[in-house]
């Protein structure tokens, strides 16, 4: 171990650049990386809408597995990844906001094979709303990708993700 600190210790008082070069290539590549962040938001239409679904779906035998609200960008997809299990039915649920023009749902299973695609425009009658019911063929991860379009407001787009589970 001592031997090889000294050689290191020799090695950066022969060559302090490198070091100073590897620092900044370092910081550089860290600042550097986009994150998608799924923040949380409020939208008080947003949230009669769930709650109104939520007991819709209760009453039709399913339980709210996983929910979660989510800030979007106008046009760009935000991935969901679920676990789903062979066999069990599940329905899913996207609401965006009510100002958007179109809103799709796109869901891939663990080969990234599409397995549903929902679109909805500004004035259907489900508007804001996209329900679709699932059961995979295998228990795999699923990718669910929704996505609005709304010319007013291109960032901080609110939308909701909800997937339930049939039970009786």
């Amino acid at each position: 171990m001592t031997l090889l600190l000294r050689y290191l210790s020799r090695a950066v008082m022969k060559k302090p650049y490198l070091v100073l070069l590897t620092l900044m290539l370092s910081v550089l590549s860290a600042n550097s990386q986009d994150v998608i962040k799924v923040q949380s938001c409020s939208n008080d239409l947003i949230i009669r809408q769930v709650d109104s679904l939520k007991k819709i779906f209760s009453d039709d035998g399913f339980v709210l597995m996983k929910e979660a609200s989510i800030t979007m960008e106008s046009e760009y997809e935000m991935p969901v990844i679920i676990p789903l299990n062979q066999g069990s039915l599940y329905q899913f649920v996207f609401i965006g906001e009510y100002t958007s023009r179109l809103y799709e749902v796109r869901m891939y299973d663990w080969n990234e094979k599409q397995v549903v695609f929902k679109q909805n425009k500004w004035g259907d009658v489900d508007g804001n709303v996209i329900s679709y019911a699932y059961q995979p063929r295998f228990s795999e991860f699923h990718m669910m990708k929704p996505v609005q379009v709304n010319k007013q407001k291109k960032k901080g787009l609110c939308g909701y993700v909800m997937m339930f589970k049939k039970v009786k």
